[in-house]
């Protein structure tokens, strides 16, 4: 199948979500079709999808279309939310959908997020959940996109991969629920913190999560910038977004500008998928 050109590249959409699919081959088979004009990247596995394109409005609406509508996706995906945002640079330089085993890889079996998952809290009421003193507030994001951008008073677990994120989660729940904690959760577009939420809830802990994630809060509230410091990082070649969801001037050497070896493979794995290097 030829690869679409970056000519309309004009929005990103970004989208999840967690529901039971049977038959991943087919439905990977079936978007491998209709993103044909499309550029971007899509996840599929038997707890869901999870994608980023990039193309035209109308490209990008035809596919929102054939996700709710087309036989071949069995109704699964209606209702889905999508996050649109503005591109100046293309995002994405190739269309992609691949099989995996988690659309987010946290690396714990048996986690059902399609089941249950934490407490949503809409932008509205989440600035007024994080002023609350018994709440703690928790950036459930790698440490480099906690360093461009984050909540006012959030607390960084400083893990280096998502899959580290647990450790840092049993290392202090009992303490949590010692205190009497409520646990808030945010990440950029809300799927990470709708799997862990979904985990910890088997540890018997409740996990207030803010809808949409931070994506969705820079949408929906246009002085965004007094409860958020800095940037918001995101995983395509736009790099950072500000919060009124428009590109930065930010570089991949300012988001991986610490002397770590985790920052220095970061740095050279993005500059070989943006051809940079």
């Amino acid at each position: 199948m030829a690869q679409a050109s970056n000519t309309g590249v004009a929005f990103h959409d970004a989208f999840y979500k967690f529901v039971h699919l049977p038959a991943t081959a087919e439905v990977a088979s079936a978007l491998r079709e209709v993103t044909a004009p499309l550029l971007g990247s899509i996840l599929v596995a038997h707890e869901g999808i999870n994608g980023m394109l990039a193309g035209s409005a109308e490209a990008l609406d035809a596919f929102r279309h054939a996700l709710a509508t087309d036989p071949r996706f069995g109704g699964h995906f209606g209702g889905m939310v999508y996050k649109r945002s503005p591109c100046i640079t293309a995002p994405f330089k190739r269309m992609k959908v691949h099989e995996k085993a988690e659309i987010v890889p946290l690396g714990i079996p048996g986690i059902d997020a399609a089941k249950h998952t934490g407490i949503n809290v809409s932008p509205e009421d989440w600035r007024k959940l994080i002023d609350e003193e018994d709440v703690l507030l928790i950036d459930n994001r790698n440490s480099f996109e906690y360093r461009l951008g984050q909540f006012r008073n959030a607390v960084n677990p400083e893990v280096t991969n998502f899959r580290d994120f647990p450790e840092y989660v049993l290392a202090n729940i009992d303490t949590w629920k010692a205190k009497g904690k409520k646990v808030a959760m945010y990440c950029t577009g809300g799927i990470r913190c709708e799997k862990t939420s979904a985990w910890m809830l088997d540890l018997g802990m409740t996990v207030y999560q803010l809808e949409g994630g931070i994506l969705n809060y820079f949408e929906k509230m246009p002085d965004a910038e007094r409860d958020w410091q800095g940037e918001c990082f995101v995983f395509d070649n736009r790099i950072a977004l500000d919060t009124h969801l428009q590109e930065t001037p930010t570089t991949l050497d300012d988001v991986y500008g610490s002397d770590s070896e985790d920052d220095a493979w970061r740095l050279k794995r993005a500059r070989l998928l943006d051809g940079s290097n």
